[in-house]
């Protein structure tokens, strides 16, 4: 099976050993995204910036790709606080049309530069 590594300036450089993302047998694993501007490197205030923020980053891997939300098959979204849930929500759903993607969302004790949010997608090429 061949791997194909995904990459643009688009979004914030991985911050550590691994890729912005990963083709592999029809699928397209995007890491983890973090709300980072990545015209300006910093990390974006406010639980809703920082879901918007997040989405954009996703989105302009998944459009290195030559993919979009539509292409996600299922998204995982890691948040501090379960007390953010329902803002998530709703400035997630800004960026989906139905049917939506399949989805896990986990209250973690901790996320890279103390973030608010995180979020990986598994996109599927059809």
């Amino acid at each position: 099976m061949s791997r194909k590594a995904i990459q643009t300036d688009a979004a914030p450089q991985a911050i550590g050993p691994y890729s912005q993302a990963i083709e592999a047998a029809g699928f397209v694993f995007v890491s983890g995204q973090i709300p980072i501007d990545p015209a300006t490197g910093e990390v974006v205030d406010g639980i809703e910036q920082q879901t918007n923020q997040v989405m954009k980053n996703l989105q302009a891997v998944l459009s290195e790709a030559e993919l979009t939300f539509a292409d996600v098959a299922k998204f995982t979204i890691y948040i501090t606080s379960m007390e953010d849930f329902a803002k998530v929500n709703e400035e997630y759903a800004k960026y989906l049309s139905k049917p939506y993607p399949a989805r896990a969302t986990v209250e973690v004790s901790r996320l890279p530069k103390d973030v608010r949010i995180e979020m990986d997608v598994l996109a599927v090429r059809e």
